[in-house]
């Protein structure tokens, strides 16, 4: 799943797979705005067919929270 998940990110963020890590920060490193976390949430949500509501969806800071909540709920 992690693998994934850092794939669907460096295609939607325009980065290298390689450069992404458990800590990287999807706010800070990705500088994803606002709608960017819309916008993954819904894809995280079409992908592991799983509801992310909007207060959880902004306690995902990192790719490591991302796994850990999909981890929890799926």
């Amino acid at each position: 799943m992690y693998e994934k998940i850092c794939e669907l990110l460096a295609e939607k963020f325009d980065v290298d797979v390689s450069t992404l890590s458990e800590n990287t920060s999807i706010k800070e490193d990705l500088k994803a705005d606002s709608l960017d976390i819309v916008e993954l949430m819904m894809d995280l949500e079409e992908n592991y067919d799983i509801t992310i509501e909007d207060e959880e969806a902004m306690k995902l800071n990192t790719i490591g929270d991302i796994v850990k909540y999909i981890e929890e709920n799926k």
